[in-house]
């Protein structure tokens, strides 16, 4: 269960909390972060339309932006309302967490609800609650049980009414999407955003560099009982929410029933919004003991395909295959192996394969201390879960890969819902793949550990598409929802003139010290390395994977600008590991060591060689002595890398 430690909590209820207002005495209502930096005001006009905007340091971020639900019935839930009450409270408190970037979690916010009640004569009713932390502010709808929307009827959405208009020109990273059935894979670009056609559907996050200001995000938290939320372009420079659907209503519930959070992340340093915890805070706490849950590394046989051992036989999907698998994971430090398709039919997950024994692969796993994944199909999950799921837990599986369901409609984000929770019933992790971004259910779910929800590296198997450039865009962008199973480690570097995309042992762009920093750079616990026994055992580098954990006690972004490089540092125990990447632009990056500790350390460093540019497997590994404020030089090659594994000196 997630421990909770409470600083204070103040909830002022009374006179100056809880205020009776009419419309022509208050027709607006701020609320700032605990920094006093950040700032969301809610405004009726003068027709009671409901708006709001955004500022930082009183710079406008979103100027006047609509709000309001498009429910049966006539005019939108919010186009002629009135402010009747307001509340106010404050939280901070500390929680611990089973994976994630930091550890504890501080959560610490200020709070505002709004009472709203229409004026035209229908008397619909609806609240709006807001929290403002120093990295951001979110707020959702919540329209309550009431005699004006009749129960037969109940919450059936059309749409939502919500802006997010920018107060100017600025430059953004979309991620153009061909509608509601995607897996979220494709590239992200970089774009005006007065240039951005208005029928493109941009998926979340979104980021934004905004002048003056820093950088924005626009993202979605506690997803719901409601379709998945996608932006598209709005009048001038503004944005507005569309709801995934295949046909009716968006969404479809009784009431109460609530929205899920609309947030907008804010710094003045992108490298804070990689930090930010916001999405995860926004989501209930866990229910039950999930002390179970053990993140961790993992080999994955589907990437590297079939190959010639060095044992003098070839890989297939056998349990001779697997329980090889097992030996080398026993041997470097490797939590589990993954079991990806083709062990069974996938709409008849109850059987394997007469190739393959599974139960007695989980158990040749169990008696080395490594823990076997199975791969199943979204549809067979649908079909047999609840017998297949007790017979995973009967065998000792660890967890469960579930895959292809490319949609994000109400029903289809009530399924993750449901899948999760009985996958926790049975104590099996799970991994959605073919999957939307994260929402944060992996706090009130921490058996929820990774999903994919990005173009990772499976594309080097068909495509050139995934390489050093897109890479440098992730962490600023997908990742700002939470984790992303990218599979990092492709040990077949090549350069772009030497790359093909091939289905057996692909080939990946970049080098090898470029794959080594996405360890770092890309947060999953469940953490897959890809490539084949063969390549990693011949590698000594692979000494770095082996050392790295799967979930983390602090981040630190140094420095980066999207697109082009990045250098994260991240903490577990006394113990730091530091991954720097760069597009095909060589750089030399100054990384200063001023988040260590007292005293002496040993950075063991894995750096591009001076000729990796032309030969980007070549690794230069080097071991110096650091303490606090000393500077490494990085030298990148183009599609180059840079870590280091910082300990204390015993």
């Amino acid at each position: 269960m997630e421990k909770r430690v409470y600083r204070f909590l103040t909830s002022l209820v009374g006179f100056a909390l809880l205020v009776s207002v009419a419309a022509a005495q208050t027709d607006s209502v701020a609320l700032e972060s605990p920094d006093g930096k950040l700032a969301i005001e809610f405004r009726t006009s003068g027709h009671g339309q409901l708006t709001y905007s955004v500022s930082r340091d009183g710079e406008p971020v979103l100027e006047t932006s609509k709000l309001g639900l498009m429910l049966p019935g006539g005019a939108p839930l919010g186009s002629r309302v009135k402010i009747e009450r307001t509340s106010r409270s404050s939280v901070e408190e500390t929680y611990e967490v089973i994976h994630g970037k930091s550890n504890p979690v501080r959560n610490h916010y200020n709070a505002l609800s709004i009472e709203l009640a229409e004026t035209d004569g229908r008397g619909r009713k609806m609240e709006i609650e807001a929290r403002a932390y120093d990295e951001g502010v979110a707020f959702r709808y919540v329209v309550p049980a009431q005699a004006a929307i009749p129960d037969p009827v109940g919450f059936r959405l059309a749409g939502e009414i919500t802006e997010f208009n920018f107060a100017n020109d600025a430059v953004s990273f979309p991620l153009y999407l061909d509608g509601f059935t995607t897996s979220y894979e494709n590239e992200y670009t970089r774009e005006a955003i007065s240039g951005i056609a208005a029928d493109r559907l941009i998926g979340l996050p979104l980021l934004v560099e905004f002048p003056s200001v820093g950088y924005v995000a626009i993202t979605e938290a506690q997803l719901a009982e409601y379709g998945g939320a996608y932006l598209r372009k709005g009048a001038g420079h503004g944005f507005r929410v569309d709801l995934a659907s295949v046909g009716g209503p968006k969404v479809e519930h009784g009431l109460p029933h609530q929205s899920p959070w609309r947030v907008v992340m804010v710094a003045p340093d992108v490298g804070r919004l990689i930090e930010s915890n916001i999405v995860i805070n926004l989501n209930p706490a866990p229910q039950g003991d999930f002390s179970w849950v053990r993140p961790g590394k993992s080999l994955w046989d589907w990437w590297a395909g079939s190959y010639q051992t060095d044992r003098g036989w070839k890989t297939g999907m056998d349990t001779r295959t697997f329980k090889y698998m097992i030996d080398f994971a026993a041997e470097r430090n490797f939590d589990y192996i993954l079991i990806d398709d083709g062990w069974t039919e996938r709409q008849n997950i109850m059987e394997s394969k007469p190739e393959i024994n599974v139960p007695e692969i989980i158990r040749y796993g169990n008696s080395k201390g490594v823990g076997v994944w199975l791969w199943l199909h979204w549809t067979g999950v649908e079909r047999h879960m609840e017998e297949a799921f007790p017979m995973s837990e009967k065998w000792g599986a660890a967890g469960l890969k579930i895959d292809f369901m490319n949609r994000d409609d109400q029903w289809m984000v009530n399924w993750y819902h449901r899948v999760t929770a009985l996958a926790a019933k049975h104590h099996l992790m799970v991994d959605f793949h073919g999957a939307y971004k994260p929402t944060g259910l992996r706090r009130t779910y921490p058996n929820l550990v990774t999903r994919e929800g990005v173009m990772g590296l499976e594309y080097t198997k068909w495509s050139r598409r995934v390489g050093p450039e897109h890479n440098m865009m992730l962490p600023f962008t997908r990742m700002l929802a939470g984790p992303l199973d990218f599979t990092p480690g492709g040990f077949g570097n090549v350069t772009r003139a030497a790359f093909r995309p091939r289905f057996d042992q692909p080939v990946v762009l970049g080098t090898r010290a470029h794959q080594l920093a996405l360890f770092v750079l890309f947060r999953s616990p469940f953490l897959c390395a890809p490539d084949t026994v063969e390549r990693y055992r011949a590698a000594k580098e692979f000494a770095f994977v082996e050392a790295i954990p799967a979930t983390w006690d602090e981040t630190r972004v140094l420095e980066g600008v999207p697109g082009d490089y990045v250098t994260i540092a991240r903490r577990r125990g006394d113990v730091w590991f530091v991954g720097s990447g760069t597009d095909w632009t060589p750089r030399t990056l100054s990384i200063q060591l001023d988040f260590l500790g007292d005293g002496d350390y040993t950075a063991e460093i894995y750096a591009d060689a001076p000729d990796a540019a032309e030969h980007p497997t070549n690794v230069r590994m080097s071991t110096r002595k650091v303490r606090r404020g000393d500077v490494i030089e990085a030298k990148l090659a183009p599609g180059g890398g840079h870590v280091m594994r910082i300990a204390p000196t015993r």
